[in-house]
């Protein structure tokens, strides 16, 4: 075992987090994490991972086995508010969240966990013994982040809040006579619509705006609303809001067959396509409704044979990249409505975005979203990223002796490039004003940007206890 640092003690004031793993999902928290001065230490056997964090990230770095206590006791495990056990082994997950609940059964324990096997059984990982706060399995985290695209078709992204009562869609702006528009100015024209524009993406630069801000054409705009108003503000906006019912999946690996048997239950016409003949028998007698067919997703006259045009929605999950990204380009090219396309390599993200795939999906990205609330202070609830990790939108209580209560949100001391998009009292949606005084009990939703993230957790916070 050779340390690249020793710990040195943690200041009472900083929140501290153990990670085990320095792969995509590791790398990503940490890099999260680190860019909001959160004090963070990373455990992999890997050094050539190891130096790419040592080198990208202000963190604290450990090289060792997850599965050693001694490793997990020079890490600072014992004094550590979190930690999270995301290695790609299992094992070695569960046995670092074993050591780690001797050392410290206090912190908050996360562990990444995909063999469906072990999800069997976690009543026994989260009881006593290990105290595993959650179980992070990326296959259903991707199957959920597909399901939340395809419940507003027309919406390249889709987030709910406060059970449901507040959703945050992300909408192309294709109406031209909106162009130019102010905000205060479009929400007139919009009439009796709810609707609080949260965020702007233009030419790939996120900007938080205000009430002076104007839209544009071709503009990606981060909309709170509410369920009775989704179809309309689609249509004013230049939306299809068309229910899906046709489906075509490419790739019949085990989220294929996760997402075929979502969708079954669901009533869409599914077909699952796959290379590999042994497979597709397996699935064929596993899938109940499910057209299983053997083919190539990137083969152009097998795609006509099947008559993607008349798909309303062609998901692409091998996993290869450049299948995924060859395969929705041709069905998008070849009549398909809308296209999902899973990416593994985080770095691509963007380049696929500018090729005109706007529906992509990482597995690892949608692990490392489901972890991120676990390690926000005070009172969040839960987290949204925005265009991948450049925003999030936060949920979060406001409780009687926190700093933001009783008070009017002008007088609130939230950092620049942070807005509170509105609260939920009790069944009532509030468009908040500047003269809006927040209550005990209100439910806020606040999009922050990413370096505002921590200011905003230290608003929340104040006086606060971990939660």
């Amino acid at each position: 075992m050779r340390s690249f640092w020793r710990r040195e003690p943690s200041k009472a004031t900083q929140s501290t987090i153990v990670i085990a793993g320095a792969g995509e999902v590791g790398f990503h928290i940490a890099k999260r994490l680190a860019s909001e001065n959160k004090q963070v230490v990373v455990v992999d056997q890997n050094p050539a991972a190891l130096r790419r964090l040592a080198d990208t990230l202000d963190v604290q770095t450990i090289e060792g086995s997850a599965s050693s206590p001694k490793i997990l006791d020079v890490a600072g495990v014992e004094d550590a508010d979190i930690f999270l056990a995301v290695t790609d082994s299992d094992e070695i997950n569960i046995i670092a969240c074993f050591f780690a609940n001797i050392l410290n059964p206090d912190a908050v324990k996360l562990a990444r966990i995909r063999n469906d096997e072990y999800s069997l059984y976690r009543d026994a990982l989260t009881g006593e013994t290990l105290n595993i706060s959650m179980l992070i399995n990326p296959e259903v985290e991707i199957i959920k982040t597909i399901e939340r695209m395809v419940t507003v078709p027309g919406a390249l992204e889709y987030s709910e809040f406060v059970g449901g009562k507040v959703k945050l869609i992300g909408l192309r702006l294709k109406e031209p006579r909106y162009a130019g528009l102010s905000l205060i100015k479009l929400r007139e024209e919009m009439g009796d619509v709810s609707l609080i524009i949260g965020a702007i993406l233009r030419n790939e630069r996120l900007i938080i705006p205000t009430g002076r801000d104007t839209v544009e054409q071709g503009d990606l705009l981060y909309v709170v609303t509410e369920d009775r108003d989704i179809p309309e503000i689609c249509r004013a906006f230049g939306c299809e809001h068309l229910a899906i019912r046709d489906v075509l999946i490419i790739g019949g690996g085990n989220i294929g067959l996760k997402l075929a048997t979502l969708f079954e239950r669901k009533g869409y016409h599914v077909k699952l396509v796959d290379k590999d003949e042994d497979r597709c028998q397996w699935l064929a007698g596993v899938l109940n409704k499910t057209i299983v067919l053997k083919g190539d997703g990137t083969d152009q006259d097998f795609l006509l044979e099947e008559n993607v045009a008349a798909m309303d929605l062609v998901v692409s999950l091998t996993g290869d990249e450049e299948t995924n990204i060859l395969s929705s380009l041709l069905s998008k090219n070849m009549g398909a409505k809308k296209t999902i396309t899973r990416v593994n390599k985080t770095a691509y993200l963007p380049l696929v975005r500018a090729i005109g795939i706007e529906h992509s999906v990482s597995p690892r990205l949608s692990a490392v979203n489901s972890i991120l609330h676990y390690v926000r202070k005070g009172s969040v609830l839960s987290t949204v990223s925005i265009k991948g990790e450049e925003a999030e939108a936060l949920e979060a209580i406001a409780l009687e002796k926190s700093g933001v209560v009783n008070k009017p949100l002008k007088e609130i001391d939230f950092p620049k490039g942070a807005i509170v998009l509105c609260l939920v009292r009790g069944d009532r949606v509030v468009v908040p004003t500047g003269d809006t005084v927040i209550l005990p009990e209100d439910r806020i939703i606040i999009l922050a940007l990413r370096h505002a993230v921590s200011k905003v957790e230290d608003a929340l916070a104040v006086k606060l206890e971990y939660v």
